[in-house]
């Protein structure tokens, strides 16, 4: 994230899984080659291996392709969709205290919002509300006030001179 910049990216999916996965079958090779006993064939272990990481690199791709969110000048994309920022309603966004609101679709599609999300509340300037998936509401609602043009009282980089002066 470069809140001077405006632009945010929050992947999708982790290769944390790939890894464990991967770590976890070759442990299991080690212990079936060092252990006295039946063993497994060779084949049986090459199909295994790249059978079982081939359908966890595939859930890892896939949860990088629809749900990274990402804030650049074309706006705010989540897998194939993408909101122009001039199309959120600041006012609205500004008012974003917590919660989701109940019914409203998730940006990116699905049915619910993906495992481990908050879901951020967007209404556009055309009356409908979405909800952004992400780990970091916080840091994703920064970018966004940075990126349609407002600043929260509360932050530190606000413009010299904002915040007044005590005394003569």
């Amino acid at each position: 994230m470069d809140g001077r910049t405006g632009r945010y990216v929050e992947h999708g999916g982790t290769w944390r899984p790939f890894w464990l996965v991967a770590g976890a079958l070759a442990v299991f090779l080690v212990l079936d080659l060092a252990l006295p006993g039946g063993d497994v064939p060779p084949l049986l272990w090459l199909v295994s291996i790249v059978a079982v990481l081939g359908i966890v690199a595939a859930g890892t791709l896939s949860a990088r392709r629809i749900w990274t969110v990402r804030i650049d000048a074309g706006g705010l994309s989540v897998g194939r969709e993408v909101v122009a920022l001039a199309d959120i309603d600041a006012g609205h966004l500004r008012e974003v205290d917590s919660g989701v609101d109940a019914g409203a679709p998730v940006l990116g599609g699905g049915w619910s919002l993906p495992r481990g999300r908050t879901g951020l509340p967007l209404r556009l300037t055309d009356g409908r509300t979405v909800l952004v998936p992400t780990r970091d509401p916080a840091a994703l609602y920064e970018v966004l006030m940075a990126g349609v043009g407002e600043t929260r009282p509360d932050t530190p980089d606000r413009p010299p001179g904002s915040q007044g002066r005590l005394g003569p």
